[in-house]
């Protein structure tokens, strides 16, 4: 998934040349005192690239975990296209937009546009140009000033809550001032209606761009909404296919919209507050008046601001550059999005079984990426929302029969394996217990023990539409061959080796509730991964129903026979068995790095660099990581290499500086690498700290020559879970040259 800045414009060469400056200079904060940490937030890391291969982010206005999103609309979203682009120089909307990942589509959105002249119904007809010089960009609040034509600028303005948006338009004094609202595009049936009196447009969108890759029809599903104007409604009309309808007040059918126009004489703002709900329009209303309850837009871009330097605040470093300090802080807030809120105050629509349930809610998990390490960040950042989390996956096995791979908002056929099972057992086994544990065993076994509608029927490919539920696809090979034949089962080797992972994740959620045999059985399957090996070539590789190895190129996900050689995370030290041993992994990890198989913009070679510390040479990790850090991430609007994954990216980063890595999240530990700055101090939901201190830290000197945990000496590359939240201080002497430090540390293999 890697993007090449020589690719971003394929046409004039002097244009390209002033793009790629452009794109490679670093974004400067811009602070009249000391910054605070949103300051140091770049919304625009990872909104550049062509294609879909890229970091696909978005500069989002909204609160951790927002249910709701607010950006500037530079082309029309959908899977594999961002709403928002670096490359872009015309707006074409500001939209309230549920878009989690480049590759996933959007549902419910909502989209506003203010215009001076007379309506226009398309995103070509009313966009806008602008320019850098002329857009601000922030968590808390967006500001961009518009060229509408003969000299007029027009200016928009956001800010947010959890479900609403405050936007605020300036428009040329004594101009025609209006606001056109796109409940839905072509072909898709919404409604809209105003209500002038009360100075409101309301409606519904019921889009899901990537329904076709689940299971589920979902008749009752919308996304509604509620825009409140402070000024009144002067005149207004509703549209649907591009044409104004005559003659009423709202419209229903496939791309429809409204228009409103306000006198604007006096050159004041018009102001609207958007309301948005997936339960009614009542809720979006009722979401407007608990958390918009007056107008002031200042108040609440502070409040927001608030919000986001207590929570990015939790973090605090020194001894980094700027560059780094905006990275980091960056990578914090990529890393707050999601998954997403998707209670409404107490209650949530469903979308495993249509209805409306009271709780909490939350979806946008993009499990395969984000169990590596994304969810294991927030158990140190957002402890408060962690047995919420959990609790909406269970509600989901609840309600559809079966815990979502990748939930938005309803099951998607998308990436392998059942990896909420290993967020169940990451939970429980750090202490999280604000969820039924016996139904958290039913749902993590069900993944584990029951194949999918028509198992044997199918071949499970990759985002294949309107199938079944997948879960572990070809469970009904496993269960009797302990491994997915590849003439059977597509993406067979990757997922025999990722589910061996599921499986112990599996375990450890039985022996935590009592179910001593399972988590024996569970235990023993964990070591199927095995089976899979192929000593005449050191590789692990797929194989057929007879047994007989199929071609070392088949059966792998976004991958091969490299990225897959340690996917078993929870026994690391048997895959450095079946090597040969110490000494023969750390060659081939050698091999892996230095012939390019090495791709860390894709998540199973997330951890690879944290593999040496299993093998005796824990300041090979110490280098490499290091370099990774500073080669996969910038300080520039292509700064992310390969799509930002929910978070997933921007974790490994976080915890990169930090100075350690999950690499195995169900087992609670975490990895020693070599931290980038010289303190690094987090505030634990305990009220406890943890902080890291790193003496003589440099670019230069990145390898440990010594370890104290809180005045002790450490002695193993590895400190847990709990360590972490006891509080207190890890400190590290670094050096230019690697030192013995940790070299005599084994860690033994899963008993088979």
């Amino acid at each position: 998934m890697a993007f090449h800045p020589g690719d971003f414009f394929k046409h004039g060469r002097v244009t390209r040349v002033l793009a790629l400056l452009c794109l490679s200079m670093p974004f400067m904060v811009a602070h009249a005192s000391t910054p605070t940490p949103i300051d140091w937030v770049n919304p625009y890391i990872g909104t550049a690239g062509t294609g879909s291969e890229y970091g696909g982010t978005m500069p989002l206005v909204t609160t951790p975990f927002g249910m709701t999103n607010w950006t500037a609309q530079t082309r029309q979203n959908r899977v594999s296209v961002s709403a928002y682009n670096y490359a872009d120089d015309h707006i074409e909307g500001f939209i309230g937009t549920h878009q989690p990942a480049i590759w996933m589509g959007d549902y419910g959105y909502v989209t506003l546009m203010p215009e001076l002249d007379d309506a226009t119904y398309t995103p070509e007809a009313r966009r806008l140009a602008f320019t850098r010089q002329d857009e601000t960009a922030s968590p808390a609040y967006y500001a961009v000033t518009m060229q509408a034509g003969d000299g007029r600028r027009l200016r928009t303005e956001m800010t947010a809550t959890d479900h609403c948006g405050y936007l605020r338009f300036s428009f040329p004094k004594a101009s025609r001032a209006g606001v056109l609202v796109e409940a839905t595009r072509p072909g898709v049936r919404g409604y809209v209606e105003v209500d002038a009196a009360h100075r409101e447009i309301r409606g519904y969108n019921p889009d899901r761009q990537d329904a076709q890759l689940g299971p589920l029809a979902l008749p009752n599903f919308k996304g509604y909404f509620v825009i409140r104007f402070r000024q009144p409604i002067k005149a207004s009309h509703v549209y649907r296919e591009a044409a104004e309808v005559q003659g009423r007040s709202d419209a229903e059918g496939s791309n429809v919209g409204a228009y409103v126009s306000f006198d604007t004489q006096r050159g004041e703002p018009i102001e609207a507050q958007v309301g948005t709900s997936f339960i009614s329009i009542a809720q979006a209303q009722a979401n407007l008046d608990a958390e918009l309850p007056a107008w002031d837009f200042d108040a609440r871009r502070q409040s927001l601001k608030d919000t986001w330097n207590a929570k990015l605040g939790l973090l605090d470093i020194d001894g980094a550059t700027a560059d780094q300090h905006q990275i980091f802080y960056t990578a914090l807030y990529h890393a707050l999005l999601y998954p997403r809120l998707f209670s409404e105050h107490g209650r949530y629509y469903s979308a495993f079984d249509d209805k409306v349930h009271d709780g909490v809610s939350y979806t946008d998990y993009s499990i395969w990426d984000t169990f590596r390490a994304e969810h294991s960040l927030l158990t140190l950042l957002a402890p408060e929302r962690i047995d919420g989390m959990i609790q909406a996956l269970l509600q989901d096995y609840r309600e559809g029969g079966w815990m979502p791979k990748w939930p938005n908002p309803s099951y998607t056929n998308i990436m392998i394996g059942t990896h909420a099972d290993s967020l169940v057992a990451e939970a429980i086994v750090k202490g999280f217990r604000g969820f039924d544990g016996q139904l958290a065993y039913a749902a993590v076994r069900k993944d584990a023990m029951t194949p999918p509608d028509g198992d044997t029927t199918r071949q499970w490919r990759d985002r294949e539409p309107h199938t079944p539920y997948e879960a572990r696809a070809g469970l009904t090979y496993a269960l009797k061959l302990g491994y997915l034949p590849s003439d059977k089962v597509a993406e067979s080797a990757s997922s025999t080796l990722e589910e061996s992972y599921d499986d112990y994740a599996v375990a450890r959620v039985a022996q935590a509730t009592g179910h001593e045999d399972d988590y024996a059985y569970f235990m023993r399957r964990a070591s199927n991964y095995r089976l899979l090996f192929n000593p005449a070539r050191g590789f692990m590789q797929a194989r057929r129903a007879d047994g007989s190895w199929a071609s070392p190129s088949d059966g792998w996900t976004e991958g091969d026979e490299w990225a897959y050689l340690f996917a078993a995370l929870h026994d690391i030290p048997g895959t450095i068995e079946l090597l040969g041993g110490p000494a023969a992994a750390e060659a081939k990890l050698d091999a892996h790095f230095r012939d390019g198989h090495n791709h860390h913009d894709n998540e199973p070679s997330h951890h690879y660099g944290y593999l040496y510390d299993f093998m005796g040479a824990p300041w090979k990790t110490q280098a490499r990581v290091r370099d990774i850090a500073a080669s996969a991430y910038a300080n520039t609007p292509v700064g992310i290499l390969g799509n930002e994954d929910c978070g997933q990216m921007s974790a490994w980063y976080v915890f990169t500086a930090m100075g350690f890595y999950p690499l195995n999240p169900a087992s609670g530990d975490y990895m020693i690498g070599s931290p980038l700055f010289t303190r690094l101090a987090l505030k634990l939901g305990n009220g406890k700290s943890f902080i890291v201190t790193a003496k003589n830290n440099s670019t230069d000197n990145v390898y440990i020559q010594s370890a104290m945990l809180n005045g002790k000496p450490l002695d193993a590359p590895v400190i847990t879970y709990q360590q972490i939240m006891d509080g207190g201080k890890l400190d590290f002497v670094m050096g230019p040259k690697p030192s013995g430090w940790a070299k005599s540390w084994r860690a033994q293999p899963v008993a088979h």
